[in-house]
């Protein structure tokens, strides 16, 4: 992607785990940490911003938003595990108590249908994601587009990677309780 490094010298957050059998993982594991705090901080700042209208709401952290934003994912009400598998959280707790938190700004709305309940975006939590989707358009997708570098199809590729890479970490996850 045009960034080179001098050879020898890795970029690395942990240089007691780097292997020599893939020192290339430590490299790729420091831009995910790198990464996921960017993207954290990013998001909690853009929802921050499209909330200006809405000074009583309280401040909403990485999860309460993709929370938010997986309740209104193509319209349709969404149980809390099916939240939870969309994020990839397997502590319910913590989504619960951000959808909780979201019906208290009124953001969310909570339905019971039998012994679930099934969340749905409130006006009120349509018309956050609007103003922050209106956000990221200004700071991040016209960002992207003047980089010329960075097209559809290596962002296409990119997320492939990042989804294989998360299907490698969740059955390390997985084997490591086994050991």
């Amino acid at each position: 992607m045009g960034i080179e490094r001098q050879e020898g010298r890795r970029i690395v957050s942990s240089a007691h785990l780097v292997s020599d059998k893939a020192a290339e993982l430590s490299e790729v594991e420091y831009g995910l940490i790198v990464a996921s705090n960017a993207f954290g901080l990013w998001m909690v700042r853009g929802t921050a911003a499209a909330q200006a209208d809405f000074p009583e709401m309280a401040d909403l952290g990485v999860i309460d938003i993709l929370s938010l934003h997986s309740v209104n994912h193509r319209g349709r009400a969404k149980k809390l595990a099916d939240i939870c598998f969309k994020l990839n959280v397997e502590d319910t707790h913590v989504v619960n108590y951000a959808l909780k938190k979201l019906i208290r700004a009124g953001l969310i709305s909570g339905e019971k249908q039998g012994k679930e309940v099934l969340y749905s975006t409130t006006d009120r939590g349509r018309d956050l994601i609007r103003r922050y989707r209106a956000i990221r358009e200004a700071c991040l997708v016209d960002a992207f587009s003047a980089l010329g570098e960075v097209d559809a199809d290596s962002l296409s590729e990119l997320a492939r990677q990042l989804r294989v890479l998360s299907g490698l970490y969740d059955q390390a996850a997985r084997s490591a309780t086994n050991l």
